[in-house]
């Protein structure tokens, strides 16, 4: 039995919400899984029919009435035989997870790795719908029987939570990263309403600003995913009314670039302006690089040809342009765009507060954050372009 599990099963017996491992790390915070038990009432289920979950760490002290909730991230699936695969995984099923989360970067508990929510409740919210917690839809040819109900998964959780104090919220913060990052996007303003007029609600996307952009191909790789994952998950009917009936067609909305117009609630965006899951496979998907010409450059950047770093830049340039509304007009809002080729950077106690962590004009994400969410001064910093950044040195690879 290896350690964390020892210390899980010595956990089991004591009855604690949390327990440290000995190891080099400081304060190793393990938070145990809970299940929405009620959720099945609202028929929000997993894709495979297991109930949702999520990992709730107490909040202490000045912080005993404030609320950061994180949503899970990792990826999508977008017809019948992907999901199916996913249902088999902890993607798509809480029966597969880890029944303990580590807890770090903007979930930690330590005040001098989280500097400004250390001593909120915090909750990860698990992912098993594929879909950013968003769809509502069921398939069933009476041989495979598949949930699509992103959206009744978040209404449940939110429920569960609000009897056990989210509703008496003082502060509140949404984010989530990657797929969870979207999910923040898309449910926001919905988080906002279920909260007293009195709390102080804002919102953190890291690493969901996917753009609608085409390949290096010239196709629309990433549209007619999506597409193909609203019609299937039934994602459509959950999307902003006021952006579905303005844009040129509905499934724009589900891209933030055209949703967050839209948004009521203040929000931060977090972002690499070269988004290596977008790099990967939005940009340069494998289908549309057979030869494997980027191969190289994918796994570092160093070894990117002039043509392939013009491309990257030019993805640069379209993510500030699409953000640049915001830059201007957004008074409440925050920015954290930098160089660095990483996704998701919220999470990770290297990239959200530590020596050595990434900075832009020599603030570290969890300062840029915490100066936004408190209102400490105007934060929106955009990083020059690559590779002119030398704090990216822990990423790059």
């Amino acid at each position: 039995m290896n350690l964390i599990a020892a210390l899980s099963m010595f956990a089991l017996t004591l009855g604690p919400s949390f327990i440290y491992s000995e190891s080099e790390e400081p304060e190793r915070l393990l938070v145990k899984m809970t299940l929405v038990q009620e959720a099945s009432s609202l028929g929000a289920y997993c894709l495979d029919g297991s109930l949702p979950a999520y990992h709730l760490h107490r909040g202490f002290g000045a912080g005993e009435h404030n609320w950061l909730l994180q949503f899970e991230g990792g990826g999508w699936c977008n017809d019948i035989k992907s999901c199916l695969e996913r249902a088999q995984t902890r993607r798509g099923s809480t029966s597969y997870m880890n029944k303990w989360e580590v807890f770090s970067g903007i979930l930690s508990n330590n005040a001098s790795l989280n500097p400004d929510f250390y001593n909120w409740n915090r909750v990860k919210l698990r992912y098993c719908d594929g879909a950013s917690f968003a769809g509502d839809a069921k398939f069933d040819n009476g041989t495979s029987l598949l949930y699509f109900r992103g959206q009744r998964i978040w209404q449940a959780i939110i429920f569960d939570l609000l009897r056990k104090g989210l509703g008496n919220a003082k502060k509140a913060l949404l984010s989530g990263c990657s797929a969870g990052g979207l999910a923040s996007f898309l449910h926001c303003d919905n988080f906002t309403g279920y909260l007293p007029r009195n709390t102080s609600v804002k919102c953190l996307s890291d690493a969901g600003f996917f753009l609608e952009v085409r390949d290096i191909s010239l196709n629309h790789t990433i549209r007619s995913f999506y597409e193909d994952l609203i019609s299937l998950q039934g994602v459509q009917q959950n999307l902003d009314k006021n952006c579905t009936t303005s844009c040129y067609y509905p499934d724009q909305c589900f891209f933030p670039q055209y949703a967050l117009p839209y948004i009521r609630t203040p929000f931060f965006i977090l972002n690499s302006a070269y988004d290596v899951y977008q790099f990967h496979h939005i940009l340069v998907p494998p289908n549309a690089d057979p030869l494997g010409h980027w191969y190289h450059c994918k796994l570092n950047p160093a070894a990117c040809s002039t043509n392939q770093i013009n491309i990257l830049q030019g993805f640069r340039k379209y993510m500030l342009a699409a953000l640049s509304f915001f830059f201007e007009f957004s008074r409440r809002g925050g920015m954290f765009i930098n160089s660095c080729f990483a996704h998701c950077q919220s999470e990770s106690q290297d990239t959200w507060f530590a020596a050595d962590s990434p900075r832009v004009h020599n603030k570290t994400i969890a300062e840029a954050v915490g100066d936004w969410y408190f209102g400490r001064r105007v934060t929106k910093e955009i990083d020059c372009a690559y590779p002119c950044d030398t704090t990216c040195h822990n990423l790059i690879g």
